[in-house]
């Protein structure tokens, strides 16, 4: 597949989503540059703003199977997993497969679920595989999570541990529309009887599999050189040597930046990387990999201000 393709192939996939959803380009674009870099994606926002229509709405444009998990905090990691049950007709013990298994998992509210529980996403999310008594059984390649979460509700909540978060490529924060925006959501969903679904909408396939895993194959071979790499790194080294953050980022948000970073130049037409690739990148990838010191929150810092910083303070190779 020609690298000019893969952006004729996400407009396609914003125009589908477009159907649903009014605003939210950034969250699209994100989410485009997580499947095509095989990362997974955090939102978190308000209620009301469509995280679950646009997880709905991007798994049709895509026509990968769509599954949902309600986290809660009674649910246990046989409820997402699966579990083997003894068949009296065989007298054999049968895997029913849990809601992981699928392609696109809507993880919603995964905060309001136990550490135990979270942590069964964990090998699915890494290695693309869960094990269940002893014995793996692979997911797709292309499977992708994309997990919810309510900033301002924190009663019975338990904060997704460092661990669970550095599997996670992107947290994007969603915020509530502009005016006109709103008026165009009410205008179009409005006027219409009881909840709005892709389907309802007219969301239809805009890529086949075929055509998607021929993007991901061609998206591998964009370039990205060694100076873009060595600027890359001086971002990740930047945050475990600034006074204001008591935990950096790992060398895998290194590795996901650089990945992600080749996506976005191929969704861009590009066969090659740029440092505005990275830029616009290291934010979403970097917030939720770094904890801010009780120094800083005590001047009332926030960690998205002070990646900004460092971000600006690096120079950026010509």
């Amino acid at each position: 597949m020609d690298i000019r393709e893969i952006g004729e192939i996400a407009g396609r996939i914003r125009t589908q989503v477009g159907k649903a959803i009014i605003g939210q380009a950034e969250t699209v674009d994100l989410m485009l540059v997580s499947l095509f870099s095989s990362g997974h994606i955090l939102l978190e926002g308000p209620p009301g703003t469509a995280k679950t229509l646009l997880a709905q709405s991007f798994s049709a444009a895509i026509s990968m199977e769509f599954g949902r998990i309600q986290f809660t905090p009674d649910l246990m990691p046989g409820d997402v997993l699966g579990t083997n049950l003894f068949n009296f007709q065989t007298n054999e013990f049968q895997l029913t497969q849990g809601p992981i298994f699928t392609d696109i998992l809507l993880a919603d509210e995964i905060n309001r679920t136990p550490p135990k529980t979270q942590a069964a996403l964990l090998e699915a999310m890494q290695e693309r595989k869960v094990t269940i008594d002893g014995d793996s059984y692979a997911l797709n390649d292309r499977f992708m999570v994309i997990a919810t979460q309510n900033p301002l509700e924190q009663q019975g909540t338990y904060p997704l541990p460092e661990a669970q978060l550095d599997r996670f490529l992107f947290k994007h924060v969603l915020h509530y529309p502009s005016r006109e925006e709103e008026i165009a959501i009410v205008s179009g969903h409005g006027r219409r009887s009881g909840m709005a679904t892709a389907a309802k909408l007219g969301v239809e396939s805009a890529v086949s599999a075929e055509e998607l895993n021929a993007a991901v194959e061609a998206i591998s071979q964009t370039r990205i050189n060694d100076d873009i790499i060595a600027y890359i790194v001086d971002i990740i080294r930047a945050t475990r040597e600034t006074p204001a953050l008591e935990a950096g980022a790992s060398p895998r948000a290194a590795a996901a930046i650089a990945a992600a970073s080749r996506a976005r130049a191929a969704l861009d037409g590009r066969d090659f990387v740029i440092p505005d690739d990275v830029k616009t990148l290291a934010l979403p990838a970097l917030r939720h990999r770094v904890l801010l010191s009780p120094a800083a929150e005590i001047e009332g810092r926030t960690a998205d201000e002070t990646l900004l910083s460092i971000i600006e303070q690096q120079a950026a190779p010509r």
